[in-house]
């Protein structure tokens, strides 16, 4: 349920509907079809993931983070990445973490500023964030700011203080959190069955072998620790003799 090619198949069925679309021409539908990625760990597989959809002629919304400790988004090969991504059709937007804010005026302000300085840095404009793991007191709150969208916002996701089978929905939405489908699996049933559909992925989960959970977080670190051998390779000369030794090493 989660390799390239059951990816491939989500986004056949999202596009023989001819609804899907981004934030921004949403807002002027009355029904559509959002595909999301909140990149957690891995900049390199939100690019992996990037160029399936490219193969498909599909393009989506990628939210990174700023304050993320398991990637520098200004390290200059993620920049290459994402302004690569941005160049072939890719909406960048930020991931913003309230890292223990609970102020909403103050969280407002933050968001705007996260997004002023990336757009800065990149060199295009941000004008959508999505919220790392939302409080209901963030989802409640509905922030919405001038010039910029939030995907949770009421116009593309529906808050309800708890969701089951019977809850109405005006949105429905569907995540891969934690590596389980929340909220219905995008089969052709759920996303032709709903007029409002957004539907969340994280990237670091989606591989070309469509790894069980375990295995998926094993090949992700091992990814991460070859990452980080060649990053010190590249700033240490002396670290050189030690290369090959490392990058010998697994992750057990």
């Amino acid at each position: 349920m989660f390799s390239y090619d059951d990816y491939r198949e989500i986004i056949r069925i999202i596009q023989s509907t001819g609804r899907h679309c981004g934030y921004a021409e949403a807002l002027r539908r009355d029904s559509f079809i959002i595909m999301r990625h909140d990149v957690e760990y891995s900049v390199d597989r939100a690019y992996q993931l990037a160029r399936v959809e490219q193969s498909m002629d599909f393009t989506s919304t990628f939210f990174f983070q700023w304050t993320n400790n398991s990637y520098n988004i200004l390290s200059r090969r993620n920049m290459d990445l994402i302004k690569d991504m941005h160049e072939r059709g890719q909406h960048i937007g930020l991931h913003f973490a309230l890292n223990g804010m609970t102020d909403m005026q103050q969280i407002r302000k933050r968001i705007r500023q996260e997004i002023n300085i990336l757009s800065e840095m990149f060199g295009f404009e941000i004008t959508e964030f999505s919220v790392h793991r939302p409080s209901k007191d963030v989802l409640r709150e509905n922030i919405k700011l001038d010039g910029i969208l939030n995907a949770y916002q009421d116009d593309f996701f529906t808050f309800a203080e708890s969701v089951d089978g019977n809850t109405a929905l005006r949105v429905k939405y569907m995540s891969d959190a934690n590596h389980i489908w929340r909220y219905g699996y995008p089969d052709e049933a759920n996303i032709t069955g709903h007029d409002k559909v957004q539907i969340l992925t994280h990237p670091f989960a989606w591989s070309r072998r469509g790894y069980d959970n375990f295995d998926n977080y094993k090949a992700l670190l091992q990814e991460k620790y070859t990452e980080l051998v060649e990053s010190v390779d590249n700033e240490c000369k002396d670290f050189g003799e030690y290369r090959d030794y490392f990058l010998e090493k697994k992750v057990q």
